[in-house]
């Protein structure tokens, strides 16, 4: 072969491999946020491995592992007078008594990751779904519902402790019926990349820009379980003190004082939100911070109360449900070098033609600063 020729051979080769190179450095820079492979059901499976509404075999479902009773469903009304809501697509899976759905992702050592899923009891009022990954997991009550169209959509953090986790989804229940279990009609992941010192506030994430996937075609907001079921939290920098969840809310589908993202307040003095920055004992600070409504039609007098230190304040709200918000700051003088700031609704609403459906005051724009002793 020529010299020439061989040269453009070599060169091809090396460009070819950089170019695979790069594209593949590429790939492992772009942190992980989407839906899992067929995480929102609809690619089915066989016929010949249906029976009825059971799936039959341990790999039938398609991108899954099942074990026990599960049962491919439409959305929409059901034998036995049920009616199942399926708002993010067509398709959804029932887990019956102890029944699971697995998946094994691939991940980054070492990062965490937060799972969104919309998920939603069918049967009884005691249903619980357990999240797992090998080593970590929460059990989720399912028993009070947010929605009244069966949009309530959970996330649940983990730390990943190997290159590839096995996600578990897992029904723990014993019903009389078999079959009795919580649906689910979408599965997504989000790595939650470390949060950046932001000049200006003391308070990390205090915008709430850093979430949880929130899927694109439907979205009721995002129920963040409690610190007791989840130990790492998806909204990075916060705690979730309470008994209930808060909802994460996007800015595409409600409406959001500031920035893409906001806290609503869903449950009352049960769903409380805090977070602890560093502070010099004795010395002032100023705590600002944005309340209002989503414009979810979620209605009446509203009351945010704030702690910091040993002071507190009531803001009231009285929403319309169309949008709108305020901005309200008090100072507080820290006593140690680590002080809890909280937020929590003083009551209870739910919206204005569907009382069915839990809601709240809005919480964004969350800021810190020292007071200046000039």
């Amino acid at each position: 072969m020529a010299p020439f020729s061989l040269l453009l051979c070599f060169l091809t080769f090396f460009s070819l491999c950089a170019g695979y190179a790069s594209a593949a450095a590429a790939a492992a820079a772009a942190p992980l946020d989407g839906e899992l492979p067929n995480g929102h059901f609809e690619e089915a499976p066989k016929p010949s491995n249906l029976k009825k509404t059971v799936i039959i075999g341990k790999y039938s479902l398609p991108k899954w592992e099942i074990s026990g009773l599960v049962e491919y469903i439409k959305g929409g009304p059901q034998p036995g007078g049920f009616f199942f809501p399926v708002p993010r697509g067509v398709h959804a899976v029932r887990l019956g008594n102890e029944a699971s759905i697995s998946q094994d992702v691939v991940v980054t050592q070492g990062s965490v990751y937060s799972l969104t899923f919309g998920a939603t009891r069918t049967c009884s009022q005691d249903e619980v779904l357990r999240i797992s990954i090998p080593g970590q997991s929460a059990d989720l009550s399912l028993q009070t519902l947010y929605s009244s169209d069966g949009g309530d959509t959970y996330a649940w953090a983990f730390r990943a402790t190997s290159k590839v986790v096995k996600v578990t989804f897992h029904n723990l229940g014993v019903q009389e019926d078999p079959t009795c279990g919580p649906l689910l009609d979408a599965i997504a992941i989000k790595e939650i990349l470390p949060l950046k010192y932001i000049r200006g506030t003391l308070v990390k994430n205090g915008g709430f820009e850093s979430g949880p996937h929130v899927f694109k075609n439907f979205s009721t907001g995002i129920l963040l379980p409690p610190k007791a079921k989840d130990q790492i939290s998806p909204l990075p920098g916060w705690i979730i003190e309470s008994l209930k969840p808060v909802k994460y809310i996007d800015k595409k589908h409600f409406q959001v004082p500031g920035g893409l993202a906001a806290i609503e307040l869903v449950a009352g003095r049960e769903s409380a939100i805090a977070q602890i920055i560093r502070t010099i004992p004795n010395k002032f600070y100023n705590l600002t911070f944005t309340i209002g409504d989503a414009k979810n039609a979620c209605h009446g007098s509203m009351m945010v109360e704030a702690f910091a230190g040993k002071e507190t304040l009531k803001v009231p709200y009285m929403s319309q449900g169309k949008g709108g918000f305020k901005t309200a700051s008090f100072k507080f003088q820290a006593t140690s070098p680590r002080t809890r700031i909280t937020f929590y609704s003083a009551y209870y609403h739910t919206k204005l033609h569907d009382f069915g459906h839990m809601c709240g005051p809005v919480l964004d724009n969350v800021i810190v600063l020292p007071v200046s002793s000039h």
